[in-house]
């Protein structure tokens, strides 16, 4: 209990710092949002807090605007098709993540933790119900984002979700936080369609994917 209120502080320390810091790098993407395609800058989307509460997650707008809405990625037909020219680069570094920062700010996100499942990814909130992952504020970064990323299956990003729960701590967020910045340079774990979320969903029926637009 005392960490967590010790990692409260310190999200909020370290995320009104990097409005301020990043606040330039924040207008060259606004801009270069608006000029490559129309639409809005920011892109929100309805995820799942601690709790289970519902908030909406902030991004920068990587594809079209005529994307099928509430849909994961996974489940779209050829996903590259609505990624737009710049979304592609921002995908690819996480730049599009950015606007997170506020979502840590105003208490929705932790810098750490498991990532915000959407609210219709009812497999993997189900799974991380077990480890007790539905329990703390989501994260920016996780054990399953420097483990794996698009490529984990269901089970095994709930299982590293519960595993970050049970030895949360400041030495492994700080390992986690430095980690992440290494895997981002690398480009390591992006893979658009999400490889073992479709090993995951191959079989299922028509009518389960409906269920979850």
């Amino acid at each position: 209990m005392l960490y967590l209120k010790i990692k409260r502080m310190i999200d909020v320390v370290m995320s009104f710092a990097g409005i301020v810091l990043l606040l330039p790098l924040f207008l060259v993407l606004i801009a270069a949002v608006k000029i490559d395609s129309k639409g809005p800058v920011f892109f929100v989307q309805k995820r799942v807090g601690k709790g289970k509460r519902y908030f909406n997650i902030l991004k920068f707008r990587t594809m079209r605007v005529d994307t099928p809405k509430e849909c994961p990625t996974h489940l779209l037909e050829n996903p590259q098709q609505y990624i737009t020219r710049v979304g592609r680069i921002m995908r690819r570094t996480s730049l599009d993540e950015l606007p997170q920062i506020w979502n840590i700010l105003v208490g929705d996100m932790s810098i750490i933790g498991p990532r915000p499942a959407l609210w219709n990814q009812y497999d993997l909130i189900e799974e991380r119900d077990k480890y007790g992952a539905n329990d703390v504020r989501p994260g920016l970064t996780g054990l399953a984002q420097i483990s794996g990323r698009d490529e984990l299956e269901i089970e095994e990003k709930a299982r590293l979700d519960g595993e970050y729960v049970e030895n949360m701590s400041i030495v492994l967020d700080t390992k986690l936080f430095f980690k992440t910045i290494f895997k981002v340079l690398k480009h390591d774990g992006v893979v658009e369609g999400g490889v073992g979320v479709l090993k995951r969903n191959k079989g299922k029926s028509i009518g389960r994917e409906n269920a979850a637009l």
